[in-house]
């Protein structure tokens, strides 16, 4: 019965109907993989993606954790005697966690309060007391004469006050305040809608200089905060910089209050439970609200990075491959020189070398001699640079050497990111345990050019360098989005079972790394895969592992072409059957669009396949083994602008996004300092989101706003600068502007932090 409930509010909460939730739901506990019900068990599903798919999973765990909570508080209050029909009634109708939390507040045990020890006094009945609504101020003060005068009780040392007595009552009345469901759930409420984040520079930093200088003086609405903002205070609060505390008017919080503490006391008792209201909210409510609401806020902020972050990995993950080609891996340094390295058409280390073009040494007639000899001895089709340092002088030597030479061989950058990470990773030890990390880097910029995904997926997703705050959010859930992310690309683009590295098959649906391993050793003792069943025979993969696996597995130089493709050999026969109805083989159905283009759905529908697994099969027919991704575009930097103090405001320059943020997007223009185009100066028109712009890994026009070189901070803008006429002879005036806007800018933090506000304004 509760799952059927359990999968009814799913279903409504997520909009989906009830019996795709129910399918879902089912085959997920059977251990079928997300990629593999969202490809190949869509009739069951009713045509769920991903990720509706993995919402379905992540709010059944949620429940689930939710539904093992509420059994444990049924537990606990039932040994206290204290678990009564209508508060059961009531944890079994929570549907969230805090207000489970909240209900069971008053029962959990915890350590020894002032209300606790004003109840160990005898306490209580005065507080009951004082909560009568017909209490008179005779009955009061006669009950706490009588409870002075009572022997019952421990003799106090010194004796008790009146006053004191009254103290403690009230501590019993705060503390039945602050445990109070309703009223924790409407101080909340009006916090979070009404409240304020305001953060001070602590003492030692308030004339000091640092990055969380626009948050000195500094509040923002908590309805309102953008995650990055906060995520930057709680960094600052973290490195005791800023003092960060949550302000409301505390007159609407007791407003709110009144109706449900005070609106029927007693005339005589309303001073007393007044007081006892302002210390509730003061030393206990106020405090656990606000950490509450913090936690809250921070679980948002976190959710938004993480999906910001999982989104900028996808963007990167699925760059457009160069495809299979002989490279030459440029890994550019001055003073070690550039590391170079070759690699053939499937990625396979041929060698490698060093060359010195640029600074200090600049050997530029040995470093061509060296280019020459292996472009003669070897077919090499694309140069690929690395982004980093000297990169642009790298470049410009290479592009040099080709005119020269009349060579029809591309020079490229290629983004490095990471690349570093994965030079000095095991798995970069265990791939090539003989070779410098140094080597090991320029093989993985040159497979970087080939396709991107293979090479990154062997690269921890965090050490990657895109997204914001990644080190401060929650680390399990990162990992777990990130690995949803990676396994997600993967499967979309399909695996090639005769190259994939150990790293790239782990994130194949239903493939786990010891399997991964497995498969390679085999390919590694007895050749190549010439078709998907020969998996079979590898160790540790079964009938469940071969469903789950197959259909993402791609066997290029197969003798069958369903095993070149996305088709899943569950689905082979019906493939078979289109080609015999049409007196046609396999092979010659493959790609025939005008064959394709004439069969009818309905003539092969059956309890294996369906209209949307048909009609899947029929569309990787016209192009089977197609790459999903796009065609690669060689990045194009404006020739003679390769530093920062080449920069002039005003000046277009063509650059990459390499990174997106909540507040704008980072942008390479070539010159080894990324530049941010910030969100208020994307678009004319309004936008929410910069992705609504662009993405990583995209190519854009920008303009310079600014450019620091002392901090070397570049800002840029995706919007024209209105055109301005110059007057003639006017070059040295338009030096000193430039001078002048630096002088006029003390901070270039100060400007973004100028861009941010007048943005917000805008809003």
């Amino acid at each position: 019965m509760k799952i059927i409930e359990t999968t009814q509010q799913i279903a409504q909460e997520l909009n989906i109907q009830l019996l795709q939730i129910q399918s879902t739901v089912e085959l997920l506990n059977a251990g079928n993989t997300i990629p593999f019900i969202a490809r190949y068990r869509k009739e069951m599903t009713g045509n769920l993606d991903e990720t509706q798919i993995e919402a379905i999973q992540d709010r059944w765990q949620y429940l689930e954790e939710l539904e093992e909570r509420r059994q444990a508080i049924f537990q606990s209050i039932e040994k206290q005697g204290k678990l009564t029909d209508a508060l059961k009634r009531k944890l079994q109708e929570t549907s969230s966690k805090q207000q489970l939390e909240d209900l069971y507040l008053p029962y959990k045990p915890k350590r020894r309060t002032r209300a606790m020890i004003a109840k160990e006094k005898g306490l209580e009945p005065l507080a009951q007391l004082l909560l009568n609504t017909k209490t008179h101020k005779t009955e009061i003060d006669q009950w706490i004469g009588l409870f002075l005068a009572n022997t019952e009780f421990p003799a106090e040392d010194p004796p008790l006050s009146p006053e004191q007595v009254m103290r403690h009552a009230q501590d019993i009345i705060a503390e039945m305040i602050t445990e109070h469901a309703e009223s924790r759930d409407i101080v909340r409420k009006l916090t979070f809608q009404k409240g304020q984040f305001v953060s001070k520079a602590k003492p030692d930093y308030v004339d000091q200089p640092s990055k969380f200088e626009m948050y000195y003086d500094f509040q923002e609405a908590v309805r309102q905060i953008p995650a990055h903002r906060y995520m930057a205070l709680r960094r600052g609060e973290k490195e005791n910089i800023l003092k960060l505390s949550l302000e409301v008017a505390e007159d609407k919080i007791y407003q709110a209050l009144h109706p449900h503490w005070l609106a029927d006391a007693s005339p005589d008792a309303l001073p007393y439970l007044e007081q006892a209201l302002q210390d509730a909210y003061h030393r206990l409510l106020s405090i656990s609200i606000e950490t509450d609401i913090r936690l809250e806020v921070r679980q948002q902020a976190e959710e938004s990075s993480i999906e910001l972050f999982s989104k900028n990995l996808r963007q990167l993950l699925l760059q457009p491959p160069g495809g299979q080609c002989m490279v030459l891996g440029l890994d550019p340094g001055y003073r070690t020189g550039t590391k170079w390295a070759l690699v053939d058409t499937t990625g396979k280390f041929i060698d490698h070398g060093v060359i010195y073009p640029a600074p200090p040494q600049k050997k530029i007639e040995n470093s061509e001699k060296v280019l020459r000899q292996i472009i003669q001895t070897h077919s090499v089709k694309i140069i690929a640079i690395g982004n980093g340092t000297a990169s642009r002088e790298v470049q410009r030597f290479v592009q040099n050497f080709l005119k020269s030479e009349k060579s029809s061989i591309i020079c490229v950058i290629v983004n490095e990111s990471g690349a570093s990470i994965y030079s000095a990773s095991e798995v970069g030890r265990e791939e090539f345990p003989d070779l410098d990390l140094t080597v090991r880097g320029a093989i993985s910029i040159a497979r970087r050019y080939q396709d991107p995904l293979a090479e990154l997926v062997k690269i921890d997703p965090k050490s990657i360098g895109v997204g914001q705050y990644q080190h401060d959010v929650n680390a399990s859930k990162l990992q777990r989005s990130l690995s949803r992310t990676v396994e997600s690309c993967v499967n979309y683009v399909g695996v090639d079972l005769n190259t994939a590295s150990v790293q790239l098959l782990t994130y194949v649906a239903g493939i786990t790394p010891s399997v991964a391993r497995h498969v390679v050793k085999h390919r590694n003792q007895h050749g190549s895969f010439q078709k998907r069943t020969e998996l079979h025979k590898v160790d540790g993969i079964g009938p469940r592992i071969f469903e789950q696996s197959a259909g993402f597995l791609r066997i290029p130089t197969s003798n069958n072409p369903l095993d070149r493709s996305a088709v899943h050999p569950e689905s082979y026969s019906v493939v078979e059957q289109m080609a015999k109805d049409h007196n046609i083989s396999v092979d010659e159905l493959v790609g025939n669009t005008p064959v394709l283009q004439s069969i009818s759905l309905e003539d092969y529908v059956s309890s294996q396949a369906g209209q949307y697994t048909l009609k899947d099969i029929l569309e990787e027919l016209k192009k089977p083994g197609r790459d999903p991704r796009s065609d690669h575009q060689a990045v194009q930097f404006n020739d003679g602008i390769e530093t920062i103090n080449d920069l002039q405001i005003g000046m277009k320059l063509s650059g990459v996004v390499t990174n997106m943020t909540h507040f704008g997007a980072f942008v390479d223009v070539g010159v080894h300092q990324d530049g941010l185009v910030h969100i208020s100066e994307m678009s004319t028109r309004f936008i929410k989101n910069p992705m609504e712009i662009c993405s990583i890994g995209q190519q854009v026009a920008v303009y310079v706003k600014q450019a620091d070189t002392v901090r070397q901070r570049i800002a840029l803008s995706m919007i024209a600068p209105k055109q301005e006429k110059t007057p003639p002879n006017k070059k040295s005036n338009r030096r000193s502007h430039k001078a002048e806007s630096f002088s006029s800018s003390d901070d270039f933090r100060a400007t973004l932090a100028k861009l941010e506000e007048n943005w917000q304004h805008s809003k």
